[in-house]
């Protein structure tokens, strides 16, 4: 049993918590959740591993959600990303709103929406997609097509009440 266990964290690890990330805009609270979701796995091991670890994944940001509702306070979504290079303050600030403009965007997209573009970010095929999100597969490519749309133009916007407000 260990030997899965280790198998599914190095094929799996980094992906799952790259994925989180993007979606939680948190480092630390995707390694809590990927932790949560290989123990998960060592309880109940799956057949079909990646759909499977992704699933558990994103149900368990979703009860997270539905939980900090509940409680009246907001998830922190928005934590700047470090640059590789040391870029000027000008460059800084830019990328900083870029990547808020994003994670604005891509908040509001639906759940569904949100997930498989994350998904397919982190490599899933139509048919992963599919099984992790319990969707048909035939409504993938439809799916991606609507979200990918949805968040050019609800960047367009933030981008358009950026230099409004500027």
């Amino acid at each position: 049993m260990t030997g899965l266990l280790a198998e599914l964290f190095a094929e799996y690890h980094g992906s799952l918590v790259r994925m989180l990330y993007r979606r939680t805009g948190d480092q630390d609270r995707a390694e809590e959740i990927a932790q949560e979701v290989f123990a998960r796995a060592v309880a109940a091991p799956p057949r079909n591993p990646r759909p499977w670890l992704f699933a558990v994944a994103l149900n368990l940001l979703r009860e997270e959600g539905r939980r900090a509702a509940r409680q009246g306070r907001r998830l922190v979504l928005y934590r700047a990303e470090q640059p590789e290079a040391a870029p000027g303050p000008d460059d800084m600030l830019e990328r900083g709103e870029a990547i808020a403009r994003v994670r604005a965007a891509l908040d509001g997209l639906t759940d569904r929406d949100r997930e498989a573009l994350l998904l397919k970010a982190e490599g899933f095929s139509y048919d992963e997609i599919a099984e992790t999100l319990g969707l048909a597969r035939g409504a993938i490519g439809t799916t991606l097509a609507r979200a990918r749309r949805r968040l050019v133009l609800a960047y367009r916007d933030l981008e358009g009440t950026r230099d409004v407000a500027s």
